[in-house]
């Protein structure tokens, strides 16, 4: 399985009062690898979304926090798909300091219509998501 990694500098814009990373902060940074990874296999949401009526919404995150990380730390988020399904893709992220892991969260993503329902991922993009985790029908 191949994991994706996004460079993240930490600003101080990103830090609490007490000088590290607030921890809604990193929902942001994972957010930025997940549109970065899409990126990178081809998937350009806006027109996702301009032609065939389809966004990417977060279901669901379950997170945990290990270590702080701090103003002006160079983090690397990973993303790595583990399955896809209909209407759904099941990511692991992380974020890493130096190589020690300081967060890591389990992320589901639906596809959304128009109207806001879950529709089913085109066969072209869950090809394109699969090609990574391999296609998982439940």
């Amino acid at each position: 399985m191949s994991v994706h990694r996004f460079a993240v500098r930490v600003y101080y814009e990103d830090t609490d009062l007490a000088g590290i990373v607030y921890y809604a902060n990193y929902l942001k940074f994972i957010e930025r690898g997940r549109s970065e990874w899409l990126r990178e296999l081809g998937i350009d949401q806006a027109r996702l979304k301009a032609d065939r009526g389809i966004v990417f919404a977060v279901r669901r995150v379950e997170a945990d926090y290990l270590r702080p990380a701090h103003f002006d730390d160079l983090l690397v988020v990973e993303t790595a798909p583990e399955a896809v399904s209909g209407a759904r893709v099941v990511l692991r992220q992380r974020v890493m300091r130096d190589g020690a892991m300081i967060f890591a969260a389990g992320v589901t993503v639906v596809a959304l219509g128009a109207g806001g329902g879950p529709v089913r991922l085109p066969a072209d993009i869950r090809r394109l998501l699969a090609g990574e985790a391999g296609e998982n029908r439940p």
